[in-house]
């Protein structure tokens, strides 16, 4: 999934954000970011079908499909994120955050969740003998 193409991987989130839909309203959610044609949107779930990242069925009426992801988001993003530290940011997760953070600071809010995480963090660290 790492090496999936840009015009792929939009499709395959639009597919975990959204659940399973027709190309119709894959091609409607992505129209602002990325305008294509149903033919074109038609292609990229093909390709991704072929590579049994997505699945479809018939929907209830006419002659279209419903399409739906079969890999779990969390663990291609996990690859991708991954690949990303260590080929950009040579391995190192701190870099990749203070980046991310340079890019598009985190709200108030954020930063409550990410304080939280980082305690959890420390007190798991605590737990672990050395």
């Amino acid at each position: 999934m790492t090496d999936l193409p840009k015009a792929e991987l939009e499709v395959m989130s639009c597919l975990w954000r959204q659940g399973p839909q027709l190309v119709r309203e894959i091609r409607e959610r992505l129209a602002a970011s990325r305008p294509m044609s149903h033919a074109s949107v038609s292609t990229l779930l093909k390709r991704l079908e072929s590579k049994g990242l997505v699945a479809r069925e018939k929907a209830g009426t006419g002659k279209a499909f419903v399409y739906r992801s079969r890999v779990a988001p969390t663990r291609t993003q996990r690859q991708i994120l991954g690949d990303l530290v260590q080929r950009v940011f040579d391995g190192s997760g701190v870099a990749l955050v203070a980046s991310l953070f340079e890019t598009k600071p985190p709200s108030p809010e954020e930063i409550v969740q990410l304080q939280e995480l980082l305690d959890e963090l420390k007190a798991e660290s605590k737990e672990k003998p050395s």
